[in-house]
């Protein structure tokens, strides 16, 4: 089975409020598991994952999700209801790109980029976007090609670049497109005075069917970056990623051992599937 690769938020108490709430706007929108640590949900069939973690970590810009709409009247509606208790990062209006779009920073700090898909009529879709800045400016298509090589059924789709005259960011990508085991993605190289790094808050769920597939994708993704706990680790780019496998949800729910799976889990790194069963 190939892997699943989805986003998961963190939040400090609001992931399940942030679901209902994300729910009522997108198409095709329902929540799929609901507990005190995780609330899984999906948006136009794509799963999401909102994590009760704490305030340990914040929501930034870095990772925003782009929402292309089938409508101008979709587009507006989408804008105005993850504006309410929200801010605006870049105002909705027409740019050289689309002639609807904007940037707004949701009541939860989630991100979103909505725009009027380039040919009206195309059913919404929504991706993950990753905005490369500071030290990572100009990585972008580097952590494309890296990605793209480790995982299956991936492919770079679009890149558009800076173009030559502007001296300094020039070739470095200005906006791209990439799939990951099918699943789709936007990269950025983001210029100009941002505050914000990638950072743990938003991360990237990779379900592992056997402990072949964990290793592969630990080693691979931590050449460079950093190990954490209970399968979490950041890669070369400051990307954060879980690699999990697919049977940890029904192992940590077990009424008699999901407890047990939890202490072991906690002890770990790199997540070891045989002690995980046999917890």
């Amino acid at each position: 089975m190939k892997n699943t690769i989805h986003p998961c938020i963190w939040f400090d108490g609001q992931a399940q409020e942030a679901a209902r709430f994300y729910c009522g706007i997108f198409n095709n929108a329902r929540i799929t598991a609901d507990t005190p640590m995780v609330v899984n949900f999906e948006i136009g069939g794509k799963k999401f994952m909102g994590l009760n973690g704490g305030p340990m970590f914040k929501v930034n810009p870095s990772i925003s999700f782009f929402v292309k709409c089938e409508s101008l009247t979709q587009t507006n509606a989408v804008w105005d209801k993850l504006s309410e208790g929200g801010k605006a990062l870049m105002d909705i209006g027409t740019y050289p790109w689309s002639e609807r779009y904007g940037w707004i920073q949701d009541k939860f700090g989630v991100s979103w980029q909505v725009m009027l898909h380039y040919q009206e009529g195309t059913p919404q879709s929504i991706s993950p976007a990753m905005l490369f800045t500071h030290a990572q400016l100009g990585r972008a298509e580097e952590a494309i090609k890296c990605y793209t090589a480790l995982f299956p059924d991936s492919a770079s789709v679009r890149l558009e670049r800076y173009p030559a005259e502007d001296k300094v960011h020039a070739g470095m990508l200005m906006y791209s497109e990439f799939s990951l085991a099918s699943c789709d993605f936007i990269a950025m190289d983001g210029p100009g005075g941002h505050d914000f790094i990638f950072n743990e808050a938003i991360s990237f769920v990779v379900e592992c069917d056997t402990q072949d597939e964990i290793d592969q994708y630990w080693n691979a993704l931590t050449e460079g970056g950093a190990e954490s706990m209970c399968g979490w680790l950041k890669d070369r780019f400051g990307v954060s990623w879980q690699i999990i496998p697919r049977v940890l949800g029904k192992l940590v729910s077990d009424p008699e051992r999901g407890a047990r799976v939890m202490q072991a889990l906690m002890k770990m790194k790199k997540l070891d599937l045989q002690q995980l069963e046999n917890a």
